[in-house]
């Protein structure tokens, strides 16, 4: 959230006088432009008044001036959502505070399924954001299942008023708004306000239960890696750590392209465990300490991992798994809470961490039980200073010379130094403001940049990833120059003297090759430093896209539901996901493979039941039964919603015996979690789920 600067006790008071309004005519009335933005840099505040306690209810603007819809196969209009509860959500795709609410928008979607529609109306902050195309790959890329309407032109924003990122609007089913709240963490005010609307219109019977059948982007073309964030690189053993972010693992490769070891099994989740059963939530940043450990920045589940390659687990080093609230202190390395660290590095036995939506660098002490601020006093800006006072505006790329840190600060389309030293000081090479960006080389005091997210330290020289730009750029440290190394300046996907990126976001270098985490495209490319021209693809050999992957609706039902809560006895298969055809009839086949020489135990019965994380699919009285040995195939009846997005465990308990005469008898419960979207375009009436039991330890 940007806008001028106030002081936190200014902030403070504009917040309290807001909040003491009893009324939406007073709280527009208190608003003024230029007040409340900057107020919820550093301030949550929020007010999501009643409908029925307004006098004269104010009629919610039509949706105009847009430039066009993704998520839908039609414009919307808010008189066509007569009868539905609508909540706009302000958002801009760079905005960390946005990040932040995506999470609690999916709950109340998927909460109120049939009530409540969710409109993104995205007013761009950046040139590169207003692009609708930027708009769907960033819609992919957070995995947002809403309408998004594209405002480049601020029509719908200035319609109301809004000044701030994020800003949520709540509307009734009669097209009157009900309230507003600006920044992040309000998901109960929220909550409670469609509950208390849609309680009031559902007595009136003016409320449409109806599902609004809506049609989501779906990549063009499907790559082995979804949205790679980070790379970095370990000399001496000549391998590429890539974090495949939207597929929640990191993938270790040889410079031949080879797949070395894949961490993670692709689920969103936080736990610990072997390479293949740990789970992360969209992980960026990496850091190899050149024996064995590779520290991980878990950005979505604000934590910091670390993956072991001596024992081949993952285990969780700091973090609570919460976001820290504003301006929070360190402590404890478990009972700290983090806020999206984005970047990491590691400086002996101190590890350093871009926390990018605490506007601050953190220090981790590896050999101590701490972690603490940095850099940053939580307030995003772009201020000089010493460490502890200086403003920094979400830091998302860092490296070192060894005696400083640089970072890209994305916010402020700025590179920054820091000094390591405890009474050093913060120092801006590239970088004016929050509002001032572009595409300009030359020397370092008038060059331009647009939100920055990589940054790396060569030679004394700084490589930056110009996400926005879509270029490679270096800053010779010497003269103070900055040039582009690679890049047109327009997305795309070209190797060669006029190479493309699409949002590069991490860079790597080792031998005389600059390695490009190139965000949007889905791939790694490569960069020949001694001929600069010679932009190529770096192939990974044998890597599937990671089909295996799942939405935030079940990673949200997982932490209460199967994933979490799988005991000793248990199985998890994951099934990948399927677009299912609406309205239609359908099966789901389960199948089990037993280990050899073991049979299902005949006098035991084997049964089977069903929960999913949202009503898509009606299994009627089908959601549990049983199933006579001695085969074990289970078909299961359903009927499809017309529309809708649903987890659907499937718990199958397998009572097995050895052959022989010393007959031991072992159960074995398989968990199959199946995806299942219900789209308009899908002609998919059947899933086909096959697990396997492993055998029996002696």
């Amino acid at each position: 959230m940007l806008g001028i600067a106030l002081t936190q006790s200014q902030c403070e008071e504009i917040i309290i006088r807001l909040t003491r309004r009893k009324t939406l005519t007073s709280l527009i009335l208190a608003i003024m432009p230029g007040l409340i933005t900057p107020c919820l840099v550093g301030c949550r505040a929020a007010t999501m008044e009643d409908s029925g306690s307004v006098a004269t209810k104010i009629r919610a603007p039509e949706l105009e001036g847009g430039l066009g819809w993704l998520n839908t196969d039609k414009p919307l209009t808010l008189k066509q959502l007569r009868g539905k509860v609508v909540l706009l959500d302000f958002w801009t795709f760079c905005c960390i505070n946005c990040m932040h609410i995506l999470p609690e928008l999916r709950k109340l979607e998927d909460k109120y399924p049939n009530e409540l529609v969710v409109i993104g109306v995205h007013s761009a902050k950046f040139e590169n954001e207003k692009d609708t195309s930027n708009i769907r790959e960033a819609i992919l890329r957070y995995g947002i299942h809403h309408p998004v309407i594209n405002d480049a032109d601020f029509k719908i924003w200035q319609a109301y008023t809004v000044h701030a990122w994020p800003t949520l609007v709540l509307i009734d089913p009669a097209g009157d708004i009900v309230g507003t709240t600006s920044g992040e963490g309000h998901f109960d005010l929220i909550d409670q306000a469609i509950q208390k609307t849609i309680h009031e219109f559902d007595a009136q019977g003016k409320l449409n239960h109806q599902p609004l059948n809506l049609v989501r982007e779906k990549p063009q073309a499907e790559t082995a890696l979804a949205f790679p964030g980070k790379i970095s690189a370990d000399p001496q053993n000549k391998r590429l750590f890539v974090t495949d972010s939207d597929h929640n693992r990191i993938v270790a490769v040889d410079l031949n392209g080879r797949v070395l070891d894949i961490i993670g099994s692709g689920a969103q989740g936080a736990a610990d465990g072997g390479f293949s059963a740990a789970s992360f939530h969209h992980p960026q940043g990496v850091a190899f300490d050149g024996k064995d450990k590779l520290y991980v920045a878990d950005t979505e589940n604000h934590l910091i991992r670390v993956a072991d390659f001596a024992d081949k687990s993952v285990h969780t080093l700091a973090g609570t798994g919460e976001q820290a609230e504003f301006r929070a202190g360190g402590g404890q390395k478990l009972k700290t809470a983090l806020n999206s660290p984005w970047d990491l590095v590691l400086i002996g036995r101190k590890l350093y961490i871009a926390m990018a939506g605490a506007h601050q660098i953190w220090l981790m002490e590896l050999d101590r039980d701490s972690i603490q601020p940095f850099a940053g006093n939580g307030a995003e800006n772009i201020v000089d200073g010493p460490l502890a006072q200086a403003s920094l505006a979400q830091p998302s790329g860092l490296t070192t010379d060894g005696e400083h840190l640089y970072f890209a600060d994305s916010e402020v389309s700025a590179v920054r130094k820091a000094d390591l030293k405890p009474d050093g000081k913060v120092s801006t090479i590239i970088g004016k403001g929050l509002f001032q960006f572009g595409d300009r080389d030359g020397a370092v005091g008038q060059a331009k940049l647009q939100h920055p997210l990589g940054v790396l330290w060569k030679d004394n020289k700084l490589y930056v990833a110009d996400s926005y730009n879509h270029k490679i750029k270096v800053i010779d440290l010497a003269d103070r120059t900055i040039k582009t190394v690679a890049g047109t300046g327009k997305p795309g996907y070209v190797d060669g003297a006029k190479a493309q990126f699409s949002e590069p976001g991490g860079l790597c270098s080792l031998d005389n090759n600059l390695y490009v985490a190139d965000t949007n495209n889905g791939q790694v490319r490569v960069i020949d430093l001694s001929h600069a021209d010679a932009v190529s693809t770096f192939a990974i050999k044998n890597l599937s896209s990671n089909t295996e992957q799942i939405s935030e609706t079940q990673a949200a039902s997982s932490k209460s539901s199967d994933s979490s809560k799988l005991g000793p006895d248990d199985k998890l298969v994951e099934v990948a996901p399927t677009d299912l055809k609406p309205s239609a009839s359908g099966q789901i086949h389960i199948h089990v493979d037993l280990p050899k020489g073991y049979h299902l135990n005949a006098d035991a019965p084997c049964g089977y039941s069903i929960k999913q994380s949202a009503a898509a699919l009606d299994f009627g009285m089908k959601d549990h039964g049983t199933v006579k040995p001695p085969s074990l195939n289970i078909d299961i009846p359903f009927n499809s919603s017309a529309t809708g997005d649903s987890t659907v465990s499937i718990t199958v308990p397998v009572y097995f015996c050895s052959e022989g005469q010393s007959e031991i008898c072992v159960i074995k419960n398989l968990v199959f979690r199946i995806p299942v979207y219900v789209t308009a375009n899908a002609s998919i009436t059947e899933i086909n789920a096959t697990g396997s039991i492993p055998t029996p330890s002696p």
